[in-house]
């Protein structure tokens, strides 16, 4: 018999899933250890990141969640909801691992469906009456500052007064770090730009699209308060609000929406229904970078464009993966032959998709008491076959 370096077991537990890292930190004290040690947890996400192994979609319905591994869709599971409140939980993002669960603008979670590890954010009240605020005014978004190595949320609020006329912007950033809520005061220069704060098109806007450590929104234009569209963004290290360059020949689309591929801001531009036009920000601060990326046909198995969203190139990058009005429709788009094939998932038309990275952030499943409990379990048994797990793996040689 020969101890297995844990240099090695290192290596090997990189390659494997969240889930099965979950089971496996009951093993050993070394491995229990290193599996929950931050160091180990940052470099599971990079390499999942680099890799894109273990990619998973997250569909999401009236009160269920469920994910899907993307090399193998006919593995499906079923995550017990943690959020049910009676009313229908929305998840405003998807970030390293980890998604953003709402009931209202005051019961919010961040869940990591790998682990099953919940964190309720605190309650944090709304500083205007709620008879004068409406779902469709409140907007959010999930972040991970890179500058402060912290998972942010911003949730920005109008007063909706009598007459559809509207109050100052309410912003408040939730730091995970912190634990905590802090208002955001903005220069007034800044805040007269967002008097007239309003999304008339898709209800899916109000969530923020994060590239470049800002959370974006599409401001569009409307017929005597704004001239031409925007997009706004939210810098999560400075908590500064501003405009983000738009390409000129978009500043009068009537449909459009936002979102964001391979790290950068795209934009969806539809036309007519019969077809929708991708533009990418392939520079960030350089507004002459907006480049129409392609286009993509209207399958014929939907009978209009409502709603679309590049979610991920393939492995090879000759593919994106899009959804297309809703999760019934995830289908990639092969960039050289403009063919779409769909991806294979069976699903009414309620749920939505998001992509899910395997994580292990936020830690792991359960109780550490209940853990420690299973754990001493599993080394008393190992210990009657001859303390096998007793101090990490052991191989025959």
């Amino acid at each position: 018999m020969a101890e297995c370096p844990m240099d090695l077991i290192h290596d090997l537990f990189l390659r494997l899933s969240a889930a099965t890292l979950v089971r496996c930190r009951v093993l050993s004290k070394p491995c229990f250890s290193l599996i929950d040690s931050p160091d180990f947890v940052s470099s599971h996400l990079s390499r999942r990141l680099e890799t894109g192994d273990h990619l998973m979609i997250l569909l999401r319905g009236p009160r269920i969640l469920r994910t899907v591994e993307l090399d193998a869709p006919e593995n499906v599971s079923d995550i017990d909801h943690p959020l049910q409140a009676g009313g229908f939980t929305e998840v405003f993002g998807s970030l390293n691992g980890v998604v953003g669960l709402l009931n209202s603008p005051v019961d919010m979670a961040l869940f990591n469906p790998s682990t099953r590890k919940l964190h309720r954010l605190p309650v944090e009240p709304l500083d205007f009456p709620e008879r004068h605020i409406t779902r469709e005014f409140v907007f959010y978004g999930l972040g991970y500052d890179s500058v402060s190595d912290d998972f942010k949320v911003v949730r920005m609020l109008q007063s909706k007064l009598k007459g559809g006329k509207h109050d100052f912007v309410e912003i408040k950033v939730f730091s995970l770090k912190k634990n905590s809520w802090k208002r955001v005061h903005l220069l007034f220069e800044v805040l007269i730009l967002f008097i007239h704060f309003y999304y008339h098109l898709l209800p899916r806007r109000g969530f923020g699209v994060l590239a470049k450590n800002h959370l974006h929104w599409i401001l569009p234009r409307k017929h005597g308060l704004i001239a031409f569209n925007a997009i706004i963004r939210f810098d999560l290290a400075s908590d500064d609000l501003g405009v983000l360059s738009f390409p000129q020949e978009l500043y009068t689309e009537d449909n459009m929406d936002i979102g964001v591929l391979d790290g950068c801001v795209c934009l969806m531009c539809y036309n007519d229904f019969s077809h929708v036009d991708v533009w990418i920000l392939r520079e960030y601060e350089d507004i002459e970078s907006w480049t129409k990326m392609f286009t993509v046909p209207k399958p014929e198995s939907v009978e209009s464009f409502d709603f679309l969203r590049p979610l991920l190139y393939s492995k090879d990058r000759s593919k994106i993966l899009m959804e297309i009005n809703n999760a019934k429709n995830l289908m990639w788009f092969d960039l050289e032959s403009k063919i779409l094939t769909t991806l294979g998932i069976e699903c009414d038309s309620s749920f939505t998709a998001d992509i899910l990275v395997s994580s292990l952030v936020l830690g792991c499943k359960g109780d550490p008491t209940e853990a420690h409990r299973r754990k001493d379990q599993m080394m008393q048994k190992s210990n009657k076959r001859g303390g096998f797990l007793s101090k990490g793996f052991k191989l025959k040689l």
